[in-house]
């Protein structure tokens, strides 16, 4: 945060001139890297300080997937606008924009978009937030955490590398010689997606666990086994490919 004020506002833009800052409270695409846990506090007081809206994109961390329906809510911050989509609906097409009254102060007619405003969508939504109300926000905390001890445990194996994340947002970096493997991490989700668990890569060498939040104990306990047999078969794939 230092290096942003002392370099970025005073060498690169002033910051009268920054409209907002956006933030993922957890890197989605970049790797799944938790926030350090005085960063967005920090980076609220700075917003404040300068006049700057902080604007928090949980298009992927947020509606319950890491263990609360916000992830800024594990700093206890409180962005000025909120950017959710894909889980807002359980995969119908909807987004949308959260914001309070003093920022989104616009007549009506004043925004528009082709689709906005779907009633299936929106019933859709509806129903979204009433299931991770009852019980899938707690869902995702519960096997979210069954899911990063499991992974800890399969550091036994030497390509398993470091695991983060929160809830049902959670990765492990596979490695070679202590490296980051890309290529080894590829063959990985391909290994396991032949023995019938769906995986993802994200970042430089990480595998990403993103199931969804209705997940079960014994589903997370059968894609353990599978991701173990994955592992334990790492280093002869990385041989022979």
């Amino acid at each position: 945060m230092q290096q942003m004020e002392e370099t970025v506002l005073k060498r690169i833009v002033p910051p009268d001139e920054v409209a907002a800052i956006f933030v993922e409270p957890i890197q989605g695409e970049g790797g799944y890297y938790v926030s350090p846990p005085g960063f967005l506090p920090a980076l609220r007081d700075l917003c404040d300080r300068h006049g700057i809206l902080l604007v928090a994109d949980e298009v992927q961390t947020g509606m319950g997937r890491t263990g609360k329906l916000f992830a800024v809510e594990h700093w206890d911050v409180e962005p000025d606008i909120i950017c959710l989509a894909k889980g807002i609906a359980s995969g119908m097409p909807l987004g949308a924009i959260v914001a309070g009254k003093d920022i989104m102060d616009w007549p009506p007619g004043s925004h528009a978009s082709t689709f906005g405003g779907n009633p299936v969508s929106c019933r859709a939504s509806l129903a979204t937030l009433d299931l991770l109300e009852r019980e899938y926000i707690a869902n995702a905390a519960e096997r979210g955490e069954q899911l990063r001890q499991g992974l800890l445990q399969l550091r036994r194996f030497p390509t398993a590398g470091e695991v983060r994340g929160l809830g049902l947002m959670v990765a492990m970096d596979i490695q070679q010689d202590g490296k980051p493997a890309h290529d080894l991490r590829d063959e990985m989700v391909q290994n396991a997606f032949r023995r019938g668990l769906l995986l993802l890569g994200c970042g430089e060498s990480a595998i990403r666990f993103c199931p969804p939040l209705c997940i079960s104990a014994e589903q997370i306990r059968t894609a353990l086994a599978i991701l173990a047999d994955v592992l334990a078969d790492g280093k002869s794939m990385k041989k022979t490919g």
